[in-house]
């Protein structure tokens, strides 16, 4: 019988209402025992549990901590002076909505076999087909982006929810779902069609602005991808046209979800994953 791995683990909370205490179990972070870096971290990738507890929760905000924290883990290996061990520094930096309870120990026959034990026992709700209600629209394509990206291994290497503020002007709320930099900067938004074509309308208005702030702030150009889905999936296909074209008149590039095999196989190339 293989030797079994010491390690600890901690679960990442979402507590809307710290007086209350009610709370969802949204990741987890995983370490060898005794180590202070080297860390990973898993979220959830069905928040139904977020809004039962917490209708109004910023699920695509809470989805964003994950590579936050990654990023904070990875950072943490590299040695520093006088740095305090990565965990504590996310319990001092998270907002008190997110929280991470005290590392317990386990034994795991590897650290990939028991992460993904911990994300079914404590996190993952129970599964439901027969009554779970399918993602659609907008949340169904982003669905899809990110799925091609992490199947490619690349997604925890890009950037998401990017601020058009920082290209545009203050207090723009545009938020670009993905998008990575090589050669170019390339950025992902997902953009339903399936009931009206406002978003299609609204990434049209903002492509002039984004691109010129890419190119004055990142000193390249921008590729901006809008990912649609396909025209059999709709039941309004004149509005359909007119959100692809409304998008292709701003020299926004429309892909389908069909295409995002081929565009994540790009990203894994041009990021020498």
């Amino acid at each position: 019988m293989a030797e079994r791995v010491q390690c600890e683990f901690s679960l990442i909370r979402y507590v809307p209402d710290v007086v209350k205490g009610e709370f969802a179990n949204i990741g987890v972070v995983l370490r060898g025992a005794g180590q202070t870096d080297g860390a990973t971290v898993r979220f959830t990738r069905d928040w139904s549990r977020v809004r039962c507890l917490d209708p109004n929760a910023d699920v695509e905000l809470l989805e964003s901590l994950e590579s936050e924290i990654a990023e904070r883990l990875r950072v943490g290996v590299q040695p520093r002076v006088n740095t305090k061990p990565m965990l504590e520094l996310l319990e001092d930096t998270l907002s008190n909505s997110v929280q991470l309870t005290e590392m317990r120990g386990t034994l795991a026959e590897s650290l990939p076999a028991e992460l993904e034990q911990l994300m079914r026992m404590y996190v993952e709700p129970l599964k439901a087909p027969a009554v779970r209600r399918k993602a659609s629209g907008r949340t169904a394509i982003a669905g899809r982006v990110r799925d091609e990206f992490e199947r490619a291994g690349v997604w925890g290497l890009m950037r998401k929810r990017i601020s058009a503020a920082q290209y545009t002007r203050t207090g723009d709320p545009l938020k670009i779902d993905c998008g990575y930099r090589n050669g170019r900067v390339r950025m992902f938004q997902a953009v339903s069609l399936e009931s009206d074509a406002e978003a299609a309308k609204g990434l049209a208005f903002s492509a002039e602005a984004l691109r010129a702030g890419v190119s004055r702030v990142e000193g390249i150009e921008l590729e901006l991808t809008a990912v649609i889905e396909p025209i059999a999936s709709v039941s309004d296909a004149e509005m359909y046209g007119f959100g692809v074209g409304a998008m292709e008149s701003a020299a926004i590039r429309v892909l389908t979800t069909a295409d995002l095999g081929r565009v994540a196989e790009t990203a894994r190339r041009e990021l020498r994953v």
